[in-house]
């Protein structure tokens, strides 16, 4: 397994980002242009191609960044590298549903859009610069989302993305071909982990989700992982991070 870094959210540099593993290589170059798409194109540009070098080599990508919109890049890589019809499929960890739309966003954060993007929301944005293609929403499962705003409820009601539960996810929830494992931290219940930059109760603890990861992993089928590590920057007795919360995270993932 490769570990990649892209320490950035969205399009603001965070060298500082606390991660649970030691990078073998680190993404970053200087962002410019007149939006945060034109910024963020020939970061997620180098990330493809790594993604997709590795994949090719036999290994297996793990990219962790402060965000999720980096995975837009992870599964393009994806499909460069993919020897089949290209068709990857995704299992995506998180708190929320990040199928906002610039449409429907009350508060305007891109971090809530990614999955819907990948689901081949406004190309123009992303995607046809990356050259990814849409996934098809029955290959898409969406692990908890336990915080969702209307637009949200209403998209996925009407959509064939599935939404499972992280103790109903098996063998048999896993989509066929080959998986973009998403973990956005934040799935993660509030309470336990500590400096999360969107922390919401009531969810699954640290083990609960490391046990479906596993579930996951076990299927053989995961050609690439994207850790979204969204919490504040910080040091051990500061408001972010520290070292026990990044052990934690070691100790309950596999990777």
């Amino acid at each position: 397994m490769t570990r990649i870094l892209v320490p950035y959210h969205l399009d603001e540099h965070r060298p500082g980002l606390d991660v649970p593993y030691e990078p073998a290589v680190t993404i970053s170059r200087d962002l410019a242009g007149d939006d945060v798409w034109e910024r963020v194109a020939p970061l997620y540009a180098d990330v493809a191609d790594a993604v997709a070098g590795d994949i090719r080599a036999g290994a297996v990508p793990l990219v962790m960044s402060g965000d999720c919109m980096v995975s837009q890049a992870v599964v393009a890589g994806l499909q460069r590298a993919d020897d089949g019809d290209g068709s990857a499929s995704v299992v995506w960890f998180d708190a929320h549903g990040d199928v906002q739309t610039l449409e429907t966003t009350t508060s305007g954060y891109l971090g809530g859009m990614p999955l819907r993007m990948l689901a081949g929301y406004r190309p123009e944005l992303v995607a046809d610069g990356l050259g990814l293609r849409p996934v098809p929403e029955d290959r898409i499962v969406l692990v908890d989302g336990r915080d969702l705003d209307p637009p949200e409820r209403d998209y996925l009601a009407a959509s064939e993305i599935r939404q499972v539960f992280t103790a109903e996810l098996d063998a048999d929830a896993i989509p066929p071909g080959p998986v973009y494992l998403h973990i956005d931290l934040d799935v993660v219940d509030g309470a336990e982990l500590p400096g999360l930059l969107f922390p919401t109760p009531g969810g699954p603890s640290l083990s609960e989700v490391g046990q479906a990861v596993r579930r996951v992993l076990d299927s053989g089928r995961v050609a690439a992982i994207g850790l979204g590590c969204t919490w504040h920057e910080g040091v051990e007795g500061d408001d972010g991070v520290g070292a026990a919360a990044a052990d934690a995270v070691r100790r309950a993932f596999p990777f």
